[in-house]
Formats: C-alpha cells, structure tokens, sequence
C-alpha cells in the first residue's frame, strides 16, 4: 500500500483513480465536498436510493468512479471513528471487488465532519496495509 498526501484539486485526479468521499444515510449531499461531488456526479441513483430506505451505515456504496462512504445518519450529525472505520473497511471491501487499485480523497470525515486527520489517517493506513492500493491524499 502506498499513501500519498499531496496539494491538489482533488476532482483533477485522472479518471484511473476512484474517489472517496463521506456521505450520511439520507444522501442529502448538501454541504462540503459531497456538494461538488453531487453536481459533478450522477449521484441521483444514490441519492433515490436513499429516498426509498436509508443507506447502511458504516458502508461504501460505489457510484461509478465514486466511492460514498456512509459514516453517519443525517447530514448535520457527526460520525464516529467506529462508523468511519466500518466504513473504511466496507471501501477497502468494494475496491477489491471491483479491481480498484488506485484511489483519491480529500482528507475525509475532517472537514464538516471535525475527526481528527491524524487518527483518520491511521486507520487508512491500517485498514489498507497488504493491499497493493495506491492511496492520494488531495489537499488545498
């Protein structure tokens, strides 16, 4: 596993890199990133899902190239490091299913979210070690 930490907009990643984002269970996506992600995705097949029955917590639902982790219920909670690390690991689950062996993100769950991107990272870090995923860390 190779992680990188590097400045850059996130959304010039070449199209061979999956993107990681968090989401909450309703899709609401309104807010942060998950915003720029919303209107530059097709994230409506998302979005009806949730509509129809709330997504599971502690999962990664794959949407094209994006990867939505879902680490809390409503778009003003907070997530856990519990939740975020379920799913961490249903990504790290989805990616291999999928062949993905390159990823990019922002520093998830740090932004709106407030977990602290020293432990967010270690878990990362720890629930990817033996994988061959290469991992990009985009800052601004």
């Amino acid at each position: 596993m190779e992680f990188i930490e590097v400045k850059q907009d996130l959304f010039t990643m070449s199209d061979e890199y999956g993107l990681a984002h968090c989401i909450s269970s309703d899709a609401k996506m309104g807010a942060g990133i998950a915003v720029q992600f919303r209107k530059r995705f097709n994230l409506s097949m998302l979005q009806a899902m949730a509509n129809e029955k709330p997504l599971e917590i502690g999962k990664c639902y794959k949407a094209g190239r994006v990867l939505n982790l879902v680490t809390k219920s409503k778009y003003w909670n907070k997530p856990t490091y519990e939740s975020f690390t379920q799913a961490v690991v249903s990504m790290r689950d989805v990616c291999m299913e999928a062949g993905i062996t390159k990823l990019a993100m922002p520093q998830i769950g740090c932004g709106l979210d407030k977990l602290q991107w020293g432990r967010v990272k270690e878990i990362i870090i720890e629930v990817f070690k033996g994988t061959d995923m290469e991992i990009i860390v985009c800052k601004l």
